[in-house]
């Protein structure tokens, strides 16, 4: 006889743990694996072309007017060698705020299938982690396109640069974290506009295109406390191989925002459909 959504809601009580996670975090993945397949090409090769243009058009546009800017330990650097790394982190930003937050609020209010998802023997947990695993991995596929363009113009001037392409999956597994979790709480879809009012600004000024020693103490203390200048700082220290106690720093912030992220997403969908 067919499980009924109650008896497996019944079984998983008498498990500890298991309301929240069953294990079956792949099915997720794999779902949205079999997806790719009717999605628009575009919108799967997007996320790789938009770092490249930014590229071209300031790094080898606007960096021939400027030449060289200064980094943090006053040393001169070339000006599409500084760029390079905020252009991948916030690549990973975007890409994984795409991922998890507009396509999560249809999956939510549109196809409805999370309801359909945590009926089975999956949990929230399982959902928000089959969610943000699948971002990660077009996030990762991303970056290392991009660092396969880069490194052979020189514009990655350390062998530590490679590992910018974890860098950047990390950076996404963040902002993917925090972005579902905001998501559970929109009601409409013109609230979803109120992520780009937050991320824009953190494009223009975490020291994307200048360093952030252009602007006031005050506001560089700001500055440095913005998810996506951590990311980019991460990354720039890599690719220049500036390995010290600081990188840390910047995992320990995105650790923080994956964990609190996880378990905001948890919760709140276990309120949404479990309740």
């Amino acid at each position: 006889m067919a499980t009924t959504a109650v008896e497996i809601a019944e079984r998983r009580r008498g498990k500890l743990g298991a309301e929240q996670y069953a294990g079956r975090t792949r099915f997720v993945v794999e779902r949205n694996v079999l997806a790719l397949k009717t999605s628009n090409l575009l919108q799967v090769v997007s996320g790789f072309f938009e770092p490249l243009f930014f590229l071209l058009a300031f790094g080898f546009g606007v960096g021939q007017l400027i030449g060289q800017v200064t980094d943090a330990s006053g040393n001169p650097v070339d000006y599409r060698t500084w760029i390079v790394p905020a252009l991948l982190a916030t690549s990973a930003m975007n890409g994984a705020l795409m991922d998890a937050t507009w396509n999560v609020y249809f999956k939510m209010h549109f196809a409805r299938l999370y309801n359909g998802m945590l009926a089975t023997s999956m949990g929230p947990l399982d959902v928000a982690l089959g969610e943000i695993a699948w971002s990660l991995i077009r996030g990762a596929g991303y970056a290392t396109a991009f660092m396969i363009v880069v490194t052979p113009l020189g514009l990655v001037p350390s062998i530590w640069g490679i590992l910018a392409i974890p860098a950047a999956v990390l950076i996404a597994f963040g902002f993917a974290a925090v972005g579902m979790a905001a998501t559970t709480y929109t009601h409409s879809i013109q609230q979803l506009q109120w992520i780009s009012f937050f991320t824009l600004p953190m494009f223009m000024f975490s020291g994307t295109f200048y360093p952030i020693t252009a602007y006031p103490a005050v506001l560089q203390t700001i500055i440095q406390a913005l998810p996506l200048w951590q990311g980019a700082s991460l990354i720039r220290g890599l690719t220049f191989g500036q390995i010290d106690g600081a990188l840390l720093g910047h995992v320990l912030y995105f650790a923080i925002m994956i964990a609190g992220g996880l378990w905001l997403t948890s919760k709140r969908l276990t309120k949404l459909f479990m309740s």
